[in-house]
């Protein structure tokens, strides 16, 4: 069964955010983590990471990035799920104690790179992410397993 959500997570993620292409710039990293979370770009994903974990498609759809909201809506019609079903798939699937392990801006554009348990295991993640209208909006994320 996980297996299924994991597959529905991953053609939403995929189809349903858009992809933010980064290139090297300035980057923040190592040291202290709680740095981070005062930067822009760290506290627009929080606000993403509340909105899903608080079932709100309409805020979770806020903090992406333009294109990715109307992707996700398709995608959701697509599969013929709920806003509600989408937002509960994708909490169940995005890892939990989340630490954001470095932040790299280049003008409009950042990632951050962060840590994360899935199912106990350690999983390793970037997010690209856009400013948009004076804005940080969350683009593609990717997790894998640490090892």
């Amino acid at each position: 069964m996980k297996a299924i959500f994991r597959g529905v997570l991953a053609t939403v993620l995929v189809l349903g955010l858009g992809h933010v292409a980064v290139g090297a710039g300035a980057a923040a990293s190592g040291g202290d983590a709680k740095k981070f979370e005062s930067t822009p770009q760290v506290k627009a994903y929080r606000a993403q990471l509340a909105a899903m974990k608080a079932g709100d498609y309409e805020a979770y759809k806020k903090t992406m990035v333009k294109e990715a909201g109307p992707q996700m809506d398709k995608q959701a019609k697509e599969m013929g799920k709920s806003p509600k079903e989408i937002m509960g798939f994708m909490a169940m699937m995005t890892p939990s104690d989340i630490t954001i392990t470095s932040v790299k801006v280049e003008g409009k554009k950042a990632t951050l790179t962060a840590t994360g348990k899935v199912d106990g295991e350690m999983n390793k993640g970037t997010v690209e992410m856009a400013e948009e209208d004076g804005q940080w909006k969350v683009g593609h994320q990717s997790w894998s397993n640490a090892k």
